[in-house]
């Protein structure tokens, strides 16, 4: 018995960059495109009927632009949130980080390669975060003056402190610079195996979804500065 396909559906206002998606996606032997939209709406209105396992999405679209329409599939009050993959045209969109804010399980340029977009939606589809690695860093520097943490934050720091044990706050502080769980082991010393376990500890502990609401949670409670 053979693995069932990615239900793949995309959301890109551009006809001839959908086009081109839906060519890409097709020609892989593990995924199927389930459907198109042309607007943020449309995309809403798509995942419902199609109920796909990854949704490419566009930033700016007309109607709903891709910020709300992610909110709307895979927000935190989202009873069965969609897993989304944002695609963007530049690496420090203004956009980007609401995007993910708002649900998004990670981003990719439009310019990356092709293969680097289809393994992102494999790995999206695995239910892991994906932050495209070239661009990470300028990401989360460039909007770490955001989210400076408030006086309120401060108790929500001090539950994630008590929450965690000293090597899972470390290895959290490290998930908040965006580096891979190699580049983690790499840094600590230990395997990416043992990060990995980590992580997923991690995750748990703080009800979290994925790595991309690692970092922004790290952000918001002043457990990361974004001075790298």
């Amino acid at each position: 018995m053979t693995d069932a396909p990615i239900r793949v559906l995309i959301g890109e206002d551009q006809e001839l960059v959908r086009a081109g998606y839906v060519t890409i996606f097709s020609a892989q032997p593990d995924m199927e495109v389930v459907g198109e939209a042309a607007d943020g709406a449309r995309a809403v209105e798509e995942a419902h009927r199609s109920l796909p396992d990854v949704i490419v999405m566009d930033i700016r679209m007309p109607i709903l632009d891709g910020i709300e329409a992610t909110r709307r599939l895979a927000g935190p009050t989202v009873a069965q949130p969609v897993k989304v993959l944002v695609v963007t045209t530049f690496n420090v969109d203004e956009y980007v980080y609401e995007a993910l804010r708002a649900g998004a399980s990670g981003f990719l340029l439009k310019d990356s390669p092709t293969e680097e977009l289809v393994n992102g939606v494999r790995t999206i589809a695995r239910g892991e975060a994906l932050l495209a690695p070239t661009v990470t860093r300028t990401l989360i520097g460039h909007f770490a003056h955001r989210v400076r943490p408030s006086d309120p934050a401060r108790g929500a720091r001090e539950a994630v402190k008590r929450a965690l044990t000293p090597r899972e706050l470390e290895v959290f502080e490290q998930i908040a610079e965006g580096l891979s769980n190699a580049e983690i082991a790499a840094r600590l010393f230990i395997t990416a195996e043992t990060v990995k376990t980590y992580v997923s500890r991690i995750l748990s502990k703080l009800d979290l979804r994925d790595r991309v609401q690692a970092v922004v949670l790290a952000y918001r409670v002043g457990l990361a500065t974004g001075s790298y």
